[in-house]
């Protein structure tokens, strides 16, 4: 953690040559190159599946939550414990001696056991830890608000002292500072409260919450699938508070089994499964000044079967925007008000598909003219476009047949607009800058794989966590061009690192392409075992996903390789393709699958196989496919329709009835239940369980409230019914990521030995 140069000369010259870097990545996609020739340096231990889940993290000090403080003067993050790689404290990096320290220890915080309404929404935000979980800066940099299991701690940097602020009896939720950081909000027993620092006085902006009314609170399908996980937004000045009413009267009440090993819980929940009611939404604006509310006109009486998906203040404080989604999600119309009309909202765009709209955060007013940036996929793959606030188009700033990820960072006195995209491959995420102005679009970071960059607010500085196949998370900072200005955590895998005693054995893939059956190019990588010998016949386990909004072929760094590195080094093949439905690959590509999911999706993995076939290392008799999630259902729906392609296949947590899912995710891809019941049908897995032959195995977690456990119960059911031997492992406890240490070794060994004896001793 010094400010000093790049660790060797190989990065040196990387960042010298990203032009010959773009090549050597596009040659790497297009032919096999040899899988040995990329192998880290280390010793040649092998890897165990205790190893994969202990602890310190085999991916070295991985830090997560990176902010820099509004002025760029300190990094900060949190790191894991050596003894606990799930235990964190709150670090800094000053940034002009580039010298780390440890910030604030956790243990002066105090540990209470969190609510239930906090630990479903930590599972929806894939949060999972102890001790310092979040934090956020005051806008003048002095100052630090912390939650910590429903407490509120405020710490002040100039004497580094710990305060714990008097916000009554209760569990607090959502909270954060204001923006010019007067205030503390947060949301308990289902009310927005809002605290004074200065005077320490607290106060309720609402009163009415409990029961089905939840204030400031984001819905379910809000959480799990906009990526919303808050219900309330700040005015810029401070003078109001936006925020959400949702009434969940209509919504259907289900009564839950969370199945524990000590006995059941029986938790009801108001799960708005596809086809069925959605919550009833309303925005409102409390003023602060006299804790009067007002509400904005959304839609009209007879159509308030809508979501409301993204909230967004102007600059000005004194106009309010919305994104408007119907139910169906082929519109999106993102909507301005004044809060002296919020009855009148005006419409500034229109989005419309024949298949649905995908959602983003990408939009950005601006401060230094009445204009603002919004994303769009309209040509086709996700780009930046500038509007005027009368909503007419100005320019398109990006454009081409590679999608934007996400907008950045917007430096309006320099003239320049950062943002992630696939410009130069869409197996690695680059950060790029185009002029406001449009232009030219120069590429900015330099090395091959995965860049993540946290602006500061008020300085074009920026942190980049990077990582790659071959170098697991790191994060430096760097200037406006991308120079780089120092190391945070540089995280080399040298003799120390955790990772450096197994590295010798690390093996990273060959990229190919090949075609599906519209002509539309499939990206794949392949793992070689360790030691490979060319003349010999290997087993083959096909990892998936397959799902929207994701994708697993790229050059980045995963713990979920972990178990990939396991099996090459225990004789297996490891082949992994992104069938069509999967992300950043632009609308003909995602959309395929509209109102039809397991059909594009399973002939993709198929075509995957027919390659591996032709492969003369493959034991064209002994290949599995596993999958996680929708992973799961693909592992599932590829034996089921497939069984003369796959001898086995492990399905974790998988959606098997996409009547039992939510209606926002299904109905997106499958349509409403009533409009389209041949699809629901074809997509299920149940009329295809007489195909089944042998070879399968089931895990799910029996306390998971995202894919409810009824999935695979249905499952064991219809098979048992049919007289199918298969197998199955039940978590009890175990939520959807099925996390802890104890958990995943069980779990992985149980996987291994299921592939052991499906591939290797039946042969």
């Amino acid at each position: 953690m010094t400010k000093n140069g790049l660790a060797s000369s190989l990065r040196a010259v990387k960042l010298g040559a990203s032009s010959l870097l773009i090549a050597s990545q596009l040659a790497m996609i297009s032919t096999l190159t040899t899988a040995s020739a990329y192998a880290l340096e280390g010793g040649m231990t092998p890897l165990t599946i205790e190893r994969m889940n202990a602890s310190p993290a085999l991916a070295g000090t991985s830090p997560r939550g990176l902010k820099l403080s509004p002025d760029g003067q300190k990094v900060t993050y949190l790191a894991g414990r050596k003894d606990n790689q799930n235990f964190y404290d709150l670090w800094q990096m000053d940034v002009k001696t580039g010298k780390s320290s440890l910030l604030l220890n956790a243990d002066k915080l105090a540990s209470n056991e969190l609510s239930d309404e906090e630990k479903a929404r930590r599972e929806r935000q894939r949060i999972y830890g102890e001790g310092i979980m979040e934090y956020f800066w005051a806008d003048d940099s002095k100052a630090l608000l912390i939650p910590a299991a429903g407490n509120l701690y405020y710490f002040s940097l100039a004497d580094n002292s710990v305060s714990l602020l008097p916000i009554g009896e209760g569990f607090a939720t959502d909270a954060r500072l204001s923006p010019k950081g007067n205030f503390v909000s947060f949301v308990r027993d289902q009310n927005l409260y809002v605290l004074n620092l200065a005077t320490k006085k607290l106060e309720a902006m609402t009163t009415d919450g409990g029961g089905v009314i939840k204030n400031a609170m984001a819905e379910f399908v809000a959480q799990e699938e906009m990526d919303r996980m808050t219900g309330y937004w700040w005015a810029p000045d401070e003078s109001a508070i936006a925020f959400t009413r949702i009434d969940e009267s209509a919504v259907e009440l289900v009564t839950r089994n969370e199945i524990y090993a000590d006995g059941i819980k029986l938790t009801e929940q108001r799960y708005p499964a596809a086809g069925k009611n959605n919550v009833e939404i309303q925005l409102g604006v409390v003023t602060l000044k006299n804790k009067a509310i007002d509400w904005v006109t959304l839609s009209d009486d007879k159509n308030k079967d809508i979501y409301l998906p993204r909230v967004d203040w102007l600059p000005d404080s004194k106009h309010l925007s919305f994104q408007w989604q119907s139910r169906d999600q082929q519109k999106l119309d993102l909507q301005l008000v004044a809060l002296d009309s919020l009855t009148k909202p005006k419409t500034l765009v229109k989005e419309r598909s024949d298949a649905w709209v995908n959602l983003n955060n990408d939009l950005h007013f601006l401060k230094q003219q009445s204009a603002f940036i919004w994303a769009s996929e309209r040509d086709g793959f996700n780009h930046l476009y500038l509007f005027d606030l009368k909503g007419k188009l100005k320019t398109q700033l990006t454009k081409g047949n590679w999608a934007v990820d996400e907008l950045e960072f917007i430096d309006e006195t320099a003239g320049w607009v950062y943002f992630t995209g696939r410009k130069d491959t869409p197996i690695e995420k680059h950060l790029y800058r185009v002029p406001l102005a449009g232009g030219n679009i120069e590429r900015v970071s330099s090395e091959a794989g995965m860049h993540d960059p946290v602006f500061a607010d008020n300085q074009s500085v920026y942190l980049d966590y990077f990582n790659s196949l071959s170098q697991p998370p790191q994060v430096s900072l760097h200037g406006d061009k991308g120079q780089h200005l120092a190391w945070v955590e540089q995280n080399q895998v040298k003799a120390g690192h955790p990772l450096y005693d197994y590295a010798g054995l690390w093996q990273l893939p060959e990229f190919k392409e090949l075609k599906a059956e519209d002509g539309q190019i499939l990206q794949t990588r392949l793992f070689k075992p360790v030691p490979f010998d060319a003349g010999k016949k290997y087993p083959a386990v096909v990892r998936v996903y397959g799902g929207p909004h994701a994708q697993l072929v790229t050059n980045s760094w995963s713990e979920q390789d972990y178990f990939t590195q396991y099996l090459v080094q225990q004789g297996y093949v490891v082949f992994q393709l992104d069938n069509r439905g999967s992300a950043h690959r632009g609308t003909k590509f995602e959309q395929v699958i509209y109102r039809h999911l397991g059909e594009a999706e399973v002939n993709d993995q198929k075509v995957g196989v027919d390659y591996l076939r032709s492969l003369p290392f493959v034991d064209s008799n002994n290949v599995a496919i596993y999958g996680h999630s929708y992973g799961g259902y693909m592992a599932l729906m590829s034996l089921f329709k497939a069984p003369d392609y796959f001898k086995a296949a492990i399905s974790g947590a998988p959606v098997t009835d996409w009547r039992l899912y939510d209606t926002h995710y299904t109905e997106r891809y499958l349509a409403h239940p009533a409009s389209n019941e041949q699809g629901y049908e074809a997509s299920s897995l149940f009329p295809y369980v007489k195909n089944y032959q042998s070879g399968l195995l089931m895990y799910h977690g029996m306390a998971d409230d995202n894919v409810l456990f009824e999935n695979s119960t249905r499952v064991y059911k219809a098979l048992q019914d049919e007289g199918k031997l298969f197998q199955m492992i039940d978590y009890p406890g175990s939520k959807h990521s099925m996390r802890g240490e104890k958990v995943r070794n069980h779990l992985y060994r149980s996987l291994a030995d299921f592939l052991d004896r499906q591939l290797k001793n039946g042969k």
